[in-house]
């Protein structure tokens, strides 16, 4: 159907397709062309991705994903009852820069210059709210899932796991709101454009695509500590140089406040990877994936006092002035 769709609506005859691991990319000359299914978007939520990719475009970033206008030159076509996108990237060779620190420093100051009003993506100062939100769902299946006495081993992980998670993301919420207190945001920490769940495979493939689709508007430490986050966890015993060669990369183009370390500091501290692998496994129904979530849990249990470890140290192994950025008390060694 997705070639269909190309000729039919875009006028577009692809020469080959390709899968890079993220999406099936259809190939005409030098040019990719990615279909994105968008029935369920809102349209103004369609037009502030138009609006970032265009303005990423325009101020010189060659790797982003670019809008492509139909044979009608409507962005939105609809194809048997469903509505679709069409996205274009030039085919460039691998960048010859591997500090994806340095990469992601240059993509938020670009960012950082867009002057589009963002509302359906917009992040910024959300992350109390929506930290709450997602706590206190958690909280209600835990209670649940107390009355009901499970025999599932999983149900049994999160039973006795939850309260130790549950004071982790109050310290990170009281951290926030602490920051927000006692710190004055610099001109440095303007919003930008920032990914969803940003992290070492999203920019790694040969052609480092940057798909809109992949966005929100937030602020620069949400990749950061997302992307410190993913590589402690996939690499738990040899983490430290990796860390500290990403931000010190990125800290040469975009030197960090201390309002920024500390919001960095504070989504560590919320505990995204056990809410993510219990929300998933509630929301799974294949009996794999569930084994492996399962494993996964038992896994963030068993490590939870490596992970205090690499908190209480955090701010040593990033190597930043450490002296007027507060650890949590029960982190210090």
């Amino acid at each position: 159907m997705s070639v269909e769709v190309l000729e039919k609506y875009f006028g577009i005859k692809p020469e080959k397709s390709l899968n890079d691991g993220r999406a099936v990319r259809y190939v005409v000359n030098n040019s990719l062309y990615t279909i994105i299914p968008v029935t369920h978007m809102e349209q103004d939520a369609l037009i502030e991705l138009y609006e970032m990719s265009d303005h990423m475009a325009k101020y010189g970033d060659k790797r982003v994903s670019i809008f492509v206008p139909g044979i009608d030159q409507k962005y939105l076509v609809t194809h048997k009852d469903q509505d679709f996108c069409l996205l274009h990237n030039h085919n460039f060779p691998p960048s010859r820069n591997n500090n994806i620190g340095v990469k992601l420093a240059k993509f938020h100051e670009r960012g950082k210059a867009l002057q589009a009003t963002i509302t359906e993506a917009n992040r910024m100062g959300e992350w109390k709210s929506l930290w709450v939100k997602r706590l206190e769902q958690m909280e209600r299946v835990w209670g649940g899932l107390l009355r009901e006495q499970s025999d599932e081993e999983f149900d049994r992980l999160f039973i006795k796991s939850f309260p130790y998670y549950l004071g982790l993301c109050e310290n990170a919420i009281q951290y926030l709101t602490d920051t927000e207190l006692d710190e004055a945001p610099h001109i440095s920490d303007r919003g930008t454009i920032c990914n969803l769940h940003f992290n070492n495979e999203l920019w790694k493939s040969s052609m480092e695509i940057r798909n809109p689709f992949d966005w929100v508007f937030d602020h620069p430490s949400r990749d950061l500590a997302e992307w410190v986050r993913d590589c402690y966890f996939r690499n738990r015993r040899s983490f430290q140089p990796e860390v500290s060669k990403f931000l010190q990369g990125y800290e040469s183009i975009a030197p960090l406040s201390s309002f920024s370390w500390r919001l960095l500091y504070a989504r560590l501290l919320f505990p995204l990877h056990y809410f993510t692998c219990v929300e998933d496994y509630y929301i799974t129904g294949s009996q794999w994936t569930k084994k492996q979530l399962e494993e996964r849990l038992s896994r963030y249990i068993r490590d939870s006092k490596d992970y205090e470890m690499f908190l209480g140290n955090f701010y040593y192994i990033a190597y930043v002035d450490h002296k007027q950025l507060p650890v949590l008390d029960w982190l210090r060694n």
